[in-house]
């Protein structure tokens, strides 16, 4: 989607990585800020037509058009990267070689990602949270410890290149932090 030629984000491009499942309101404010500060944004998902969202993980939301396949994109066509949660959506993602790669790859890069709830789930799969802060919904933490990251209890979190939220109550922080975050990239 197309926003403003004017704002703190104007010509940049932000990826939104997920697919069925992911909680709705994490998709679509994070979204809606970044278009706000005058970013465009694409929808990036395991295959092309649309995803379902969900409220609260069981309840059908709306529907998204997805804009490119994952595995056809390129980190080096966006300036950053958000990764919504819901618990489907990440398990999903975490699933596909070609979600891993690119969000591996995407860490990797230095350039900034946004990540929400259960969203980190993809991070520790890209093996890119070792020896990193982040906050996560809580039954994710165990998984980031695991994978060598630190976890912390509150509502926004930034490490570097990676802005982390807990859930849907933390949004205008979380929003607030990409778009500073974002704009500095």
């Amino acid at each position: 989607m197309n926003s403003s030629d004017t704002g703190p984000l104007a010509s940049r491009r932000v990826a939104i990585l997920a697919t069925d499942g992911v909680e709705e309101v994490e998709l679509v404010e994070p979204r809606r800020a970044v278009e706000r500060a005058g970013a465009e944004t694409r929808l990036l998902s395991l295959s092309s037509g649309e995803i379902q969202a969900m409220n609260s993980d069981v309840n059908p939301a709306g529907k998204h058009h997805v804009d490119q396949v994952v595995a056809d994109a390129s980190v080096d066509d966006f300036d950053a990267l958000l990764l919504p949660g819901g618990t489907t959506n990440p398990d999903h993602l975490r699933q596909d070689s070609d979600a891993v790669a690119f969000v591996r790859d995407f860490v990797s890069s230095g350039r900034p990602v946004g990540v929400i709830c259960h969203g980190p789930w993809t991070l520790v799969e890209a093996d890119v949270v070792r020896d990193r802060t982040l906050t996560s919904y809580p039954s994710v933490r165990t998984d980031i410890r695991n994978a060598g990251g630190t976890v912390v209890d509150q509502e926004v979190v930034i490490d570097r290149n990676l802005v982390s939220s807990r859930n849907p109550g933390d949004l205008p922080a979380f929003c607030d932090a990409v778009l500073d975050v974002f704009s500095r990239a």
